[in-house]
């Protein structure tokens, strides 16, 4: 398309390293980008490859909500219809065209097209986005990455990650060129409120956590949230039956008058229809709102951009998907979440 114009937003931080990261993608065949939350590298990335000329890019997501929201963005940008010049496809849904360029999915996409078409001849461009996730998914593909490399010596690979780590996914290619961009960050303020049951010298530490224990801090948090500046709150929880529980309690409390009334609530999770998770992107049209709250999964952790986040509140936990040898089954139990997952979490905030 000769006549589209690609602009990249001048306060992303890598917008600031386009020249750097474009020669980078010219002169190697896979480099790694490692950013914080909030550096763009996510967004502009395919728009730096489209400006090279690359004319079939892939562009992995770990989720469905990701992948979708991802390539709208990247059509909004680019002023371009979705489904046209950027589409995506996640499972059950396609909206790509002959005219394509840019495919965001999710990384299982990806891997079902290697079993048609072993050499992925479709794409002139991968980027693995979040690969510091190091799902069964992310490092199956990076392992056939490898392989594949020396056969398609056309082929660019773009890593992208966090910075956790960056250089292990550079040695696993030869060491790769890493580029480091700094994320968007103002200083955020970080407090710790104990459950009810850590709050007591007498409870047993071996004595699990009940979801109430959650949904009675997280209450709390709101509350005190409610003598804070207005701005929206982002309240991450372990599951879809969390999410629906805390937004009983909270709708309850905002009957009752314990929380300001002039308040929505809005669940985010995969399950959601595509409608529903829109609500979440898109401007409230209730009239006189003085605070949104999103209670999301661990689907916001990453990618995603939530507008108008304010406030983080985290319960530290995640389902974590886990095989059970023992059992030969898959399983997705509740787990404490990782120090670098609670710093992602952390900066869903801290970037207007």
């Amino acid at each position: 398309m000769p006549d589209l114009q690609i602009t990249y937003p001048d306060d992303l931080p890598v917008s600031q390293r386009r020249e750097e990261i474009l020669e980078a993608i010219r002169d190697h065949q896979v480099v790694i980008i490692a950013g914080a939350t909030g550096s763009g590298k996510t967004t502009q990335l395919p728009k730096m490859c489209l400006e090279l000329g690359r004319t079939s890019i892939a562009h992995t997501q770990p989720r469905r909500i990701a992948a979708r929201a991802v390539a709208e963005r990247i059509s909004e940008e680019l002023k371009v219809e979705l489904g046209g010049l950027v589409g995506y496809q996640v499972r059950f849904t396609d909206k790509v065209s002959a005219e394509t360029k840019v495919k965001v999915m999710t990384d299982g996409i990806l891997l079902n097209a290697m079993q048609r078409h072993r050499n992925l001849e479709q794409y002139d461009t991968i980027i693995i986005d979040e690969a510091h996730e190091r799902s069964l998914n992310i490092d199956f593909l990076l392992g056939y990455l490898k392989q594949l490399l020396p056969k398609r010596p056309d082929l660019k690979v773009i890593v992208t990650s966090a910075t956790i780590d960056p250089e292990s996914f550079s040695r696993h290619f030869n060491d790769a060129p890493i580029i480091e961009v700094s994320g968007r960050t103002f200083p955020i303020e970080v407090r710790y409120r104990p459950t009810e049951r850590e709050a007591h010298d007498d409870t047993d530490p071996d004595e699990e956590t009940t979801a109430s224990d959650y949904i009675d801090g997280i209450i709390k948090s709101l509350k005190e949230l409610e003598k804070e500046a207005e701005g929206d709150t982002l309240v991450f929880l372990s599951g879809e039956s969390e999410i629906r529980d805390a937004q009983e309690a909270i709708l309850g409390n905002i009957t009752s008058g314990a929380l300001n009334k002039n308040t929505e609530v809005l669940p985010l999770y995969g399950r959601l229809s595509a409608a529903e998770q829109h609500l979440v992107f898109q401007p409230s049209k209730i009239a006189g709102l003085r605070r949104r709250i999103i209670l999301a999964t661990n689907v916001a952790e990453t990618s995603l951009t939530i507008p108008n986040i304010k406030y983080v509140i985290d319960a530290g936990t995640a389902r974590i998907s886990r095989y059970s040898p023992k059992a030969k089954v898959q399983r997705l139990p509740i787990e404490a979440i990782s120090q670098a997952s609670a710093n992602q979490r952390a900066g869903r905030t801290g970037r207007t």
